[in-house]
């Protein structure tokens, strides 16, 4: 074979080594990447809630995009959660950032910033009814090219198990409100009250519980009808509402009758309060047949050895003591 020809051929088998050597460094990075995939899927697999998905990305993530922090803004439903994994003062810091990102308006165009010495790089992905917007931040570097290539990846993976983290999370949030008025309903109520009971003991709080039910109402229901009186719960419980703590509980038990439950609360506090709520429902000035919708309440103060079946009667003792003496009062063991 003539020596040119030879060269020729060197060069095209040249040429064609380099390309298959391309294509098999290809397709190793793709096997590579798929590895990490099939790995996050492992990770986020039966998982339920938003707090425990971006917890376990942002784990899945870290072994192969080191960051300080992945956050996470349903822009759809208003929620958000972040997993910082920083400490001491960077951890305030690196949050504050990932912030102002997270619900600022244009934050999808904005690709990579460095803000305050921390490179942020955001994404925004949707599926056709939930549109979303997560962040990662971190100090060393931004991100390079395969690394967001594999971001970029693993979020087509993410989208879906978090539209069905939080249509599970919606649904338990309505199987635990009362679907009239929106208070807890009586399912929380149960969950919750032994552990208030704990926390009292274990400390020595106090914590009353107070026993409500309207007075009149069945008048209201008899001459207005029943979606009046719907209507009525819904101002009764918002007016109640408006007057006690955040971290008061009250919950509807069924009609027209409510468990308040005031931790780190006496008998005395208790009493005022419970009168301020007497005069909240009487100002709204309900009409009942020939009288005014009314509340009736009574107070127990729990103490240390009582369990919670003579809680809950002795408090409804009180309540038959307030409507035998005339209704819309106070009564207190």
């Amino acid at each position: 074979m003539p020596e040119q020809n030879m060269e020729k051929f060197d060069q095209t088998g040249a040429t064609q080594v380099e390309e298959l050597l391309s294509e098999l460094s290809h397709y190793r990075k793709q096997s590579e990447r798929l590895r990490k995939v099939n790995e996050l899927y492992g990770h986020i697999a039966g998982i339920l809630d938003l707090t425990s998905m971006i917890e376990a990305y942002s784990i899945w993530l870290a072994q192969y995009v080191p960051h300080e922090l992945i956050g996470y803004h349903n822009l759809t439903r208003q929620r958000m959660h972040m997993f910082c994994s920083s400490h001491g003062p960077d951890r305030r810091q690196v949050i504050d950032i990932a912030e102002r990102l997270l619900t600022s308006r244009d934050t999808e165009t904005r690709g990579c910033l460095l803000v305050d010495n921390f490179f942020a790089h955001t994404w925004g992905f949707s599926t056709p009814d939930c549109k979303s917007l997560l962040v990662l931040l971190r100090k060393d570097n931004r991100i390079g090219n395969e690394e967001i290539e594999l971001i970029n990846e693993s979020l087509t993976i993410l989208a879906e198990p978090l539209k069905r983290t939080l249509d599970y999370e919606k649904i338990f949030e309505q199987a635990r409100k009362d679907a009239l008025t929106g208070l807890p309903n009586r399912l929380v109520f149960e969950e919750r009250i032994e552990c208030i009971m704990e926390r009292a003991r274990r400390h020595n709080h106090p914590l009353t519980l107070a026993a409500l039910d309207l007075d009149h109402f069945k008048e209201v229901n008899d001459s207005m009808g029943h979606l009046m009186g719907d209507r009525v719960l819904q101002q009764v419980a918002a007016v109640l509402q408006k007057e006690i703590r955040a971290t008061d509980l009250l919950a509807r038990m069924g009609g027209d009758e409510f468990l308040l439950v005031l931790s780190d609360t006496d008998i005395e506090s208790a009493r005022q309060l419970s009168q301020r709520l007497c005069r909240a429902v009487a100002q709204l000035q309900i009409p009942a047949g020939d009288h005014k919708l009314g509340v009736s309440i009574g107070l127990m103060q729990w103490e240390p050895g009582m369990d919670r079946e003579e809680w809950l009667d002795k408090a409804d003792d009180m309540l038959y003591q307030a409507k035998a003496a005339g209704r819309s009062r106070v009564a207190r063991a």
